[in-house]
């Protein structure tokens, strides 16, 4: 559906995106995320048609964004994360006025505007000015416009962003109703608890070049591995000390209490192998999981350039 290779684009002597890659498949909701001056917007600007690159290319639904930039728009509805000063227009007159960019007129406009309103929950605000609209509802309709042409793929930058938690959560619902539509979906956003709740797939940018990708659940697998096991001991803590000190596997122990946090580097099996050992040398183990790692952390790991960077191993 999406794909990039070799991405390069320079802003004088800075380059904002040093040989990008990316893959979106059909039907995907990836979460684009990276900090600030990661190469995110140009990117985005770049796959919406509205900048070229120095070189590499843009597959968008097989037409080639580079050499085409202009039929790109037919393909890509693009929410910003700006508004824009249509302040003055009423929001069916807005969805109108859009309508007619993307050549639908009269009746057809009129109907495509009210379905789309409805689904974005501004059914009830057609006679409303633009202006009088609460934050979250023009992000509603911004999305709305960018839906007006029925295009297969929707790109958003930060579209949750100084939105209250019930706006986002209404914002969130959306999304997976679009995607149960059919819709592929790139949201660019800083939010990532929200991602990993809605998103299918991720890809981490730092220094205008892709650091992390793939599915969200394999990410999560990934992290989730790595993360410390969290052992609960009732009785004979001490066996159980010595055991775990004297473990190949066990690179580090904390205590807290009757909790034993370890630093595991086996797989699952040499966990269930462990567990077994415990069991045997007459340890009452009370608790044996795994703490939850989080999309969070793994940010933060890769953007500080931490030792033992997760990476998802390719099929």
């Amino acid at each position: 559906m999406l794909k990039v290779e070799g991405l390069k684009k320079m802003y004088g002597r800075m380059a904002a995106l040093d040989g990008l890659c990316m893959c979106v498949n059909a039907g995907a909701l990836y979460g684009f995320v990276g900090p600030n001056g990661a190469g995110k917007t140009t990117t985005i600007k770049i796959l919406t048609g509205l900048l070229l690159p120095d070189s590499g290319s843009v597959i968008v639904d097989g037409i080639d964004a580079v050499k085409e930039p202009g039929k790109v728009t037919e393909k890509i509805g693009y929410v910003p994360d700006f508004f824009g000063v249509y302040d003055n227009l009423k929001v069916w007159e807005y969805m109108e006025l859009f309508s007619a960019c993307g050549g639908l007129y009269g009746l057809n406009a009129r109907k495509r505007s009210w379905d789309l309103l409805e689904q974005v929950g501004l059914g009830e605000k057609s006679d409303y000015y633009v202006d009088g609209l609460s934050r979250g509802m023009k992000q509603r309709l911004c999305l709305a416009r960018a839906l007006i042409h029925n295009p297969p793929i929707l790109v958003m930058d930060e579209p949750t962003s100084g939105l209250d938690p019930g706006t986002r959560y209404e914002f969130k619902e959306i999304l997976k109703e679009l995607r149960e539509q059919g819709k592929t979906v790139v949201i660019s956003s800083h939010i990532l608890s929200e991602l990993s709740e809605v998103c299918t797939d991720i890809g981490i940018v730092e220094q205008g070049k892709m650091v992390l990708e793939g599915s969200i659940n394999d990410i999560l697998n990934q992290i989730n591995v790595r993360s410390p096991l969290l052992i609960t001991v009732c009785r004979n803590k001490e066996q159980a000390l010595n055991l775990l000190r004297s473990h190949p596997y066990v690179e580090t122990i904390t205590i807290r209490q009757n909790d034993i946090m370890v630093g595991f580097t086996g797989e699952q099996e040499d966990e269930a192998v462990l567990l077994k050992q415990l069991v045997e040398a007459g340890v009452m183990v009370c608790g044996f999981v795994r703490e939850r790692g989080s999309l969070e952390s793994v940010f933060m790991q890769i953007i500080n350039h931490e030792e033992g960077m997760v990476l998802i191993s390719e099929n």
